[in-house]
C-alpha cells in the first residue's frame, strides 16, 4: 500500500550469466523492462569492449535497412503498420546470421538495378536527344544546293547551308543539346572565342527534358556550329564540354539523316522494353521486401540493443562468466529471476544464470509505477523535478487537487461539457489515435484523462456558480421574490434591481447560486467578494495540506527532530495568520445577517481586510454606534497572541535545526557511512544537511529556508487570488459574447431571424471554443500547473532525484520512432 503514496522500493542487483546464455537472457530482460543496468566498463573506449564486432554489425545492418527504406520512399511504396501482437522477438543468433544475408542481397540487388537503370536511362535520354538533334537540324542543311553550288561562287557568311555545301571541303560544324538557360552564355563565348568566324545556329526542343545532373526537367535547345579549320573545331568542342552541352554525330544528307533516325528509333523502342521490365523487376523486389522490412527494422534495433548492454557487462577472472549490475524494483526481482531461467533454458545452457542483492550508500533511481489513467498526472509532477527516493508523490493527490482548481477558474457548465465530449472521444478511440505521430495532437492525446477529469469537474462548479455559456438553470425555484413592475410603479426613479436579503429573500437556493442574481444589478460586486474569499480560502486549505505533507516524509525518514524543529512553527505560522483570516470570514458570513438591525446588521460588519492589517501592524480603527471593531469578545487580545506565537515562530524555524545538528554532533562520535534505508539504499537527506557539512553553511542554508518560507506564506497566499480573477474574466468574457455576438441574431424577424440566427451562432460557437475553451482553457491549466509547482509542491516535495530508466524494448523502438 505504501508504494501507492511515495516512488517503489529499489534493489541493487548483481547478474551473473554464461557467455553463451548472455544474449538470450538480455533479450528477456528487454522484453519484460525492469533492470537499469550500469556501465561497468567506462574506462574502456567503445572500440575497445567484447561485442564491438556485433554492433558493427549491426550498425551495418541498420544502414542497408535505411537504404531500401530510401528506395521505398523513392517509389513511395508504404510500410505496412505492425500490431503489438505481430512484433517480432529478437532473433537467436542463428537467426541473424541469416538475416544478414538476406539483407545484404536486397541491398546488392536494388543497387545492382539502380547502376542499371541509370545506365538505360542515360542511353534512353541520349538517345532522344540525338533523335531531336536530327529533327530538328533539318532546315540547317540542303542536299540540293551542296550539289549546285559551284565552287567559285560567291558564299554568303550568313546562309549556313551555302556555308555547308559551297565550302563543303573547306567547313566543317559540331551538333548538339544544351539547355537552354546557358546558351546565351555558351554563344556569347564561342563568338569571343572566334573573333565572330563561327556560325551558330540553335532550334528549342518542345516540352521538358530530364536533366542528367539534377534530375530535374528542365528547356534544352538544339545547337549547331558552322566553322572553318581544325584547330577551330578543337576550341568548339572543349566550349562544349564546359558548358556541359552533349555533342552528336550529325550527317549534313538528307538521306544519312533519315536512315539515322530510323535506327534510333529502333534503339529508342527497345530501351523503353528493357526500361520497363527494369521497373516491373524492381517494383517486385521493393514490395517483398516492404512486407518484411518493419520485421527486420525491429529485430535489429532489439539485437543491437543486446549487444550494448552487453558491452556494460565485465567478464570473471575466468572468463567464463559475465558479471553485470542493475538496479531493479523490489517487486520485480522475481520477474529477473524468471527472465534470467528462461534465457539459460533457451539458450541450453548446463549452469543457471543468478542475481544477488547487494547493499550500496548509492541512491537508487526513483520509479512510480504508473497505467494510462495517472501517467498524464505523473508526467505533470516529474516535468517540476523528478521526486527524490521513497518520497512522497505529489501525483497522488494531484489527480483530485488539480481538476478542481482548474474548474474553479473555468466554472461553465457547457464550457466543461465541450471539454468532457471531447477526451472523451479521445478515450473510446484511444487505440486507432495512438498511432498518429503530431506532436500538438500527442500532447493532448497524453493529457486525456487529465481534460476529462477536468472537464467533469468544471461541469460540477459550472453548476455551483448556476453558469451555462453565461446563462442560469432555474431548477429549484429562486429564493427571492419581488415584484419589480409594482416597484417601480411605487417608485418611479427605481431604475436598477438590487437584492437585498432584508427585503426579498424568503428561503435559500438548495444548491448552487439562485439564478435571480443573473438579473441582479449587484451581481458583479456580490459574486466578486464571494469568488475572492473564496480562492483564499482554497488557498490557504491547499498550503496547510502541503506542508501536513512534509510529516510524511520526516516520518519516512526517521527525522522526528524536524517535526518539531520545521514543520510545528510552519504550520503554526500559516494558520495563525492566515488560517485565522479563512476563520474570520467564515465567522463573519454565520453571524452577521441583513434581517436584524444593530451591531449585528451587514452595515457594521467589518472588514476582514482592514481587521488583517490592523492585527500585523497592532493598529485600530473608529467605528461608529452601535457598529463594533472586533466581532467578538476578546478579539483583540486572542489577535495579538496569534501575531506574537506567529513571530516566535520565525526564529524557532531559523535557529532550532541547526542548534540540534550542533547538540547532537558534540555528544556523539563522528558516525561512519550507512546505508540508506532498506536493503538497497534510500533517499538522501531529505531537506536536510550532509554530516560533513560545516555549521556555518548550515545556518546560511536554514536561515535562506527561513526567509524563504516566511516572505512565499504571504505571496503564496495571494497567488490563489488567481482563481478569483480568472473566474470572474471567464465569466464576463462569456457573458460579453452571448450579449455582443449570439444576441443580436435575435433581432430580426420572420425567416430572416432565422438565417440571421444560424449564422450568428456559428460565429458564437467559434468564438466560444477558439477563445473561451482553447485559450481561456489552456491559462486556467497553466495557472494551475504553477499553483501545483510552486504553492503546493514547494512545502514538502524536494524534486532532487534521478529517473529509473530500464533497459526495455519498448522505450527503445518509441524513442527510434521519435528520431
Amino acid at each position: 500500500m505504501g508504494d501507492m503514496f511515495r516512488s517503489e522500493q529499489m534493489a541493487l542487483c548483481q547478474l551473473f550469466i554464461q557467455p553463451e546464455a548472455a544474449y538470450a537472457s538480455i533479450a528477456e530482460l528487454g522484453e519484460r523492462g525492469c533492470v537499469q543496468f550500469r556501465d561497468l566498463n567506462e574506462e574502456v573506449s567503445s572500440f575497445q569492449r567484447k561485442y564491438v564486432t556485433e554492433v558493427r554489425r549491426c550498425d551495418d545492418m541498420e544502414r542497408r535497412l535505411r537504404y531500401v527504406e530510401a528506395e521505398m520512399k523513392r517509389d513511395k511504396i508504404e510500410l505496412p503498420q505492425l500490431r503489438d501482437e505481430e512484433e517480432p522477438a529478437a532473433p537467436n543468433p542463428r537467426e541473424a546470421v541469416d538475416l544478414e544475408a538476406q539483407l545484404e542481397k536486397t541491398e546488392n540487388e536494388l543497387r545492382e538495378m539502380a547502376a542499371n537503370g541509370a545506365s538505360l536511362k542515360a542511353n534512353f535520354t541520349h538517345m532522344q536527344e540525338l533523335k531531336c538533334v536530327l529533327e530538328n537540324t533539318e532546315g540547317f542543311f540542303s542536299d540540293q544546293e551542296i550539289l549546285n553550288l559551284d565552287s567559285n561562287r560567291q558564299v554568303d557568311p550568313n546562309d549556313p547551308a551555302q556555308l555547308a555545301g559551297g565550302q563543303r571541303g573547306q567547313l566543317a560544324f559540331v551538333a548538339g543539346v544544351i539547355k537552354l538557360e546557358r546558351f546565351f552564355s555558351f554563344e556569347r563565348m564561342l563568338w569571343r572565342l572566334s573573333r565572330g568566324n563561327i556560325f551558330l545556329r540553335r532550334c528549342d526542343i518542345e516540352g521538358l527534358c530530364d536533366d542528367e545532373e539534377s534530375g530535374q526537367p528542365v528547356l534544352k535547345t538544339v545547337f549547331v556550329a558552322f566553322f572553318q579549320g581544325e584547330q577551330l573545331k578543337q576550341r568548339v568542342k572543349k566550349v562544349c564540354s564546359g558548358y556541359h552541352a552533349s555533342v552528336y554525330p550529325c550527317p549534313s544528307s538528307h538521306a544519312e539523316r533519315a536512315d539515322m533516325i530510323k535506327d534510333v528509333n529502333v534503339r529508342l523502342e527497345d530501351l523503353k522494353m528493357v526500361l520497363n521490365q527494369s521497373a516491373d523487376h524492381r517494383s517486385r523486389v521493393l514490395t517483398s521486401a516492404s512486407r518484411h522490412l518493419p520485421r527486420w527494422s525491429i529485430m535489429v534495433r532489439k539485437m543491437k540493443a543486446i549487444y550494448h548492454i552487453l558491452n556494460y557487462f565485465n567478464p570473471d577472472v575466468t572468463g567464463k562468466c559475465l558479471i553485470g549490475e542493475g538496479w531493479v524494483p523490489a517487486n520485480d526481482l522475481t520477474t529477473v529471476q524468471e527472465a534470467l531461467a528462461r534465457g539459460a533454458k533457451q539458450s541450453e545452457s548446463s549452469i543457471p544464470a543468478f542475481m544477488n542483492v547487494i547493499e550500496t550508500n548509492e541512491q537508487p533511481p526513483t520509479y512510480t509505477r504508473t497505467n494510462k489513467f495517472t501517467n498524464g498526472f505523473q508526467n505533470l509532477v516529474d516535468s517540476y523535478g523528478m521526486a527524490s527516493y521513497r518520497e512522497v508523490n505529489p501525483a497522488l493527490y494531484a489527480c483530485i487537487t488539480f481538476p478542481f482548481l482548474f474548474a474553479v477558474m473555468f466554472g461553465d457548465l457547457g464550457h466543461g461539457l465541450i471539454l468532457v465530449l471531447f477526451a472523451a472521444w479521445l478515450i473510446l478511440k484511444e487505440q486507432k489515435l495512438a498511432a498518429i505521430k503530431e506532436e500538438i495532437f500527442n500532447i493532448f492525446f497524453g493529457g486525456r484523462y487529465i481534460i476529462f477529469l477536468m472537464g467533469l469537474f468544471s461541469i460540477y462548479t459550472g453548476f455551483i456558480y448556476n453558469d451555462v455559456f453565461s446563462k442560469s438553470m432555474n431548477i429549484f425555484g429562486s429564493g427571492w421574490s419581488m415584484n419589480y413592475t409594482e416597484a417601480v410603479v411605487v417608485d418611479p426613479s427605481l431604475k436598477y434591481l438590487t437584492l437585498r436579503p432584508n427585503d426579498t429573500f424568503t428561503k435559500p437556493y438548495p444548491l448552487g447560486m439562485d439564478p435571480i442574481w443573473q438579473m441582479a444589478d449587484n451581481k458583479i460586486i456580490f459574486l466578486n467578494t464571494f469568488k475572492m474569499k473564496l480562492s483564499i480560502i482554497f488557498g490557504v486549505l491547499h498550503m496547510v495540506f502541503g506542508v501536513s505533507m512534509s510529516v510524511v516524509n520526516f516520518i519516512h525518514y526517521r527525522k522526528y527532530a524536524s517535526i518539531f524543529l520545521e514543520f510545528l512553527p510552519q504550520v503554526l505560522f500559516l494558520l495563525l495568520l492566515f488560517g485565522y483570516m479563512v476563520f474570520m470570514m467564515f465567522f463573519k458570513w454565520i453571524v452577521y445577517n441583513d434581517t436584524v438591525e444593530g451591531p449585528l446588521s451587514p452595515a457594521c460588519a467589518p472588514s476582514i481586510l482592514i481587521l488583517f492589517i490592523n492585527m500585523i501592524l497592532q493598529g485600530s480603527q473608529d467605528t461608529p454606534e452601535p457598529c463594533k471593531e472586533f466581532m467578538f469578545e476578546g478579539q483583540k487580545d486572542i489577535q495579538m497572541v496569534f501575531v506574537v506565537v506567529a513571530i516566535i515562530c520565525i526564529p524557532w524555524m531559523l535557529l532550532g535545526k541547526p542548534l540540534y545538528i550542533m547538540v547532537k554532533r558534540r555528544g556523539s562520535p563522528p558516525a561512519l557511512p550507512k546505508p540508506q534505508e532498506g536493503a538497497n539504499g534510500g533517499g538522501g537527506d531529505h531537506g536536510g544537511h550532509g554530516e560533513d557539512e560545516p555549521m556555518g553553511e548550515i545556518f546560511i542554508h536554514q536561515a535562506i529556508h527561513t526567509i524563504e518560507y516566511v516572505l512565499s506564506t504571504v505571496s503564496h497566499t495571494a497567488s490563489y487570488l488567481r482563481l478569483w480573477a480568472l473566474s470572474l474574466a471567464h465569466a464576463q468574457l462569456s457573458e460579453v459574447l452571448w450579449s455582443m455576438v449570439l444576441a443580436k441574431g435575435f433581432i430580426f424577424d420572420s425567416y430572416i431571424g432565422a438565417i440571421g440566427v444560424y449564422l450568428v451562432f456559428w460565429a458564437w460557437s467559434s468564438l466560444t471554443v477558439g477563445i473561451l475553451v482553447l485559450i481561456e482553457g489552456l491559462s486556467a491549466f497553466l495557472h494551475t500547473l504553477r499553483l501545483h509547482w510552486v504553492e503546493f509542491m514547494s512545502k514538502f516535495y524536494e524534486g532532487a532525484g534521478y529517473a529509473f530508466e530500464p533497459f526495455a524494448f519498448k522505450t527503445i523502438l518509441v524513442d527510434d520512432e521519435d528520431a
